[in-house]
């Protein structure tokens, strides 16, 4: 592959000439390997709810204030209607999402990794009740254990509930 070069002014003033780097085209991946449902009625696609089942971590996506994205892995589950995840009041994601309640959410399959769901939503309810059995629920699935273990003294518990209003998939 070819690469451009990029002359560039470097430390103590001297100019530099490096390789570029590559630059892929994304759009140059095939579109019958992906698929975007645009929700009339969001749900999310029945063949990918098995990913709530299983240990699949969701990368959350919220938006901090000054419009950057900010990313952070989160056990997750599935309602029938919400995506549900669960933080601790005052951490980052938390202020985010109370400020701007859109989030983008990505779960891997495990087992495969380029079988995804990718929902884009909305949180519609934080609520602290039933956050420490939820938690607690979670554990059970991700870590095996009955009781989450990493709480913190005078921690605060909080579900949030995630409206899909679009999915893309692959896999």
């Amino acid at each position: 592959m070819d690469c451009q070069e990029y002359s560039g002014l470097q430390p103590g003033g001297k100019f530099s000439t490096v390789p570029a780097t590559p630059v892929y085209n994304v759009l140059s991946i095939p579109t019958h390997h992906r698929k975007e449902v645009l929700m009339s009625s969001p749900t999310i696609p029945e063949k990918y709810r098995d990913l709530f089942q299983k240990r699949a971590f969701a990368s959350l996506g919220t938006l901090m204030p000054d419009g950057r994205p900010q990313v952070t892995p989160v056990w997750c589950d599935f309602d029938g209607e919400h995506i549900i995840f669960n933080s601790a009041k005052g951490r980052q994601k938390d202020k985010n999402v109370r400020r701007d309640p859109r989030v983008a959410m990505t779960l891997m399959d495990p087992e495969n990794p380029y079988r995804y769901l990718e929902i884009r939503g909305r949180v519609v309810e934080i609520t602290e009740d039933g956050a420490s059995a939820n938690i607690d629920k979670l554990a059970k699935r991700y870590l095996g254990v009955d009781k989450y273990p990493y709480g913190q003294p005078g921690e605060v518990r909080v579900i949030y509930k995630v409206k899909p209003e679009h999915t893309t998939v692959m896999g």
